[in-house]
């Protein structure tokens, strides 16, 4: 199987799926992680997660990228990394994150998949200092609202709502979606509705693979600050948005896809627009059970 390089750019440290979604691309055969830099906020605690993760996985060929750093705030993994000092990480840290998409890119023998899990100031300032990465690259991201959301808003349940990976940087995602790439993407409408529950919840909870353990690890305590967070941690995952993004950088199979255009709003909107950009648009599931179990199995390995 040829395997399709990849870039992970990730606000891990924040919501827990992206912890899942790290963990989903380890375990993914498909895939050939060249690169995971961290991005929003205090990207060095963010980084400290990656790398920690990549250690456990015994994944240190794989260099971790410190992105466009924006604050000093932690986040409700900070526990996990505490004692974790970047400078122990057995790979190769480079502390200029944009710099490293870029070269990784530019220097690859075959088109680079990025994998976008977070709202993406990394990717436009790449694009900003070298835009002729473009030529060389597809963007699959988390991001965005069409039709519906797995939320009540406004007073109507399933509202179409501004999605955080969007409004914390509406301008970042609109040269993304500008550039001369291709762009596929997951909205709420298909990855916010992915959870795991009952059996197979307790299957990822129970497994014994260090990358799973290191996942329930952090998702324990990033369960701490949550009002019944110990009585969740027994039953059930919490929405799993980003692992779909990994998912579309090797397959379609349980996705229904159309082309749409799709205009990013000043405000963080992801509005269609026939005038707009076409996107590759993952609009709704083919069979969301199976891909449950897919997922089960791709982490665990049990069936």
């Amino acid at each position: 199987m040829k395997k399709i390089p990849v870039i992970l750019d990730t606000d891990i440290g924040g919501d827990i799926d992206d912890t899942w979604a790290l963990a989903m691309l380890l375990k993914s055969p498909e895939l050939d992680a060249k690169l995971v830099v961290s991005d929003t906020g205090n990207t060095t605690y963010r980084a400290k997660i990656a790398a920690k993760m990549l250690e456990i996985a015994g994944k240190t060929d794989v260099p971790v990228g410190v992105g466009v750093h924006q604050n000093d705030k932690t986040g409700p993994q900070q526990e996990w990394v505490e004692t974790y000092n970047l400078s122990d990480y057995r790979g190769k840290v480079h502390q200029d994150g944009v710099k490293a998409i870029i070269d990784t890119i530019t220097d690859s023998p075959e088109p680079v998949t990025l994998v976008c899990i977070g709202p993406v100031p990394n990717v436009a300032a790449a694009l900003e200092r070298e835009p002729r990465i473009a030529k060389n690259a597809r963007f699959v991201g988390m991001h965005g609202c069409l039709r519906k959301s797995p939320w009540g808003y406004d007073g109507k349940k399933g509202g179409v709502l501004a999605e955080y990976n969007v409004y914390a940087d509406p301008k970042a995602l609109q040269k993304v979606f500008s550039a001369p790439w291709q762009v596929t993407i997951t909205p709420l409408d298909t990855c916010g509705f992915v959870t795991l529950k009952g059996e197979k919840y307790r299957t990822v909870r129970e497994c014994s693979d260090p990358v799973v353990e290191a996942l329930m690890e952090n998702y324990r305590i990033w369960l701490k600050s949550r009002e019944n967070g110990q009585q969740q941690f027994e039953a059930q995952s919490t929405i799993l948005f980003d692992t779909v993004a990994v998912y579309l950088a090797f397959s379609e199979e349980l996705l229904e896809m159309q082309e749409l255009g799709v205009r990013v709003t000043d405000d963080g909107y992801t509005v269609m627009d026939e005038k707009a950009r076409a996107v590759n648009v993952a609009v709704e599931w083919k069979d969301l059970p199976a891909y449950e179990d897919f997922l089960v199995e791709r982490l665990t390995g049990k069936k």
